[in-house]
């Protein structure tokens, strides 16, 4: 039985698709429309009651979370090299991934669906205005490993191979645009995502979900 990985453009699921797709994998993308409310559809909460995206499904056995479904990806697909073999390479890569995950994303969130953490307009406009300023630190923070990654002549943000680090590193710049954030003002970051964009199996993520890398407007 194939795998089916449920996505929604532009979202973190971005990961999870540019790898399977980078792996050659076959598997069924289902696309679950966010902004029309189909995570909250039975037939999706069905597959994940929490509602969330990405969700990597395989034979009988779910798996949510973006940390689970890269580790599980590197180990279906160990000639890939998502993850070092190292265990301190390993960690050192799980450790970032984990801080993108559940600091840098939810820093965006705060912008992107205020109303999730406040109920007046008043307060939403005060947490996306702070937030957008915190995000944009965060991202200085993925442009420092970007430029010394650069400097050392290193191609990649977590190994030798493309990873989860680079294509997340893509998503979280992308975003920016939503923070009156302009790519370029993060040189090493801007060149790498472009890179990054470029790969075979990420264009073809980035195709399907019809993703233009740079949102920023003036």
């Amino acid at each position: 039985m194939a795998m089916k990985l449920y996505f929604a453009p532009g979202a973190c699921s971005f990961v999870p698709h540019s790898l399977l797709e980078t792996a050659g994998a076959d598997y069924e993308p289902v696309m679950v429309k966010l902004h029309k409310g189909e995570q909250n559809e039975p037939a999706f909460r069905a597959v994940n009651p929490r509602g969330q995206v990405p969700v990597l499904v395989d034979g009988d056995q779910t798996i949510t979370q973006i940390v689970a479904i890269v580790t599980y990806l590197d180990a279906k697909f160990p000639e890939q090299q998502y993850l070092p073999k190292d265990p301190l390479a390993r960690a050192k890569v799980l450790e970032t991934l984990a801080w993108m995950n559940n600091t840098v994303h939810p820093t965006f969130t705060h912008v992107f669906m205020p109303f999730k953490f406040a109920g007046t307009p008043e307060a939403q406009e005060e947490l996306k205005s702070f937030n957008a300023k915190v995000y944009a630190g965060l991202l200085g923070e993925i442009e420092a490993m970007a430029k010394k990654a650069a400097d050392a002549g290193k191609p990649w943000l977590g190994g030798d191979k493309l990873g989860p680090l680079d294509v997340y590193s893509l998503t979280l710049l992308r975003w920016g645009g939503f923070a009156k954030i302009d790519p370029a003002s993060f040189p090493a970051l801007w060149a790498h995502v472009q890179k990054v964009a470029q790969q075979p199996g990420v264009a073809k993520a980035v195709e399907r979900e019809r993703l233009q890398l740079n949102l920023f407007k003036a």
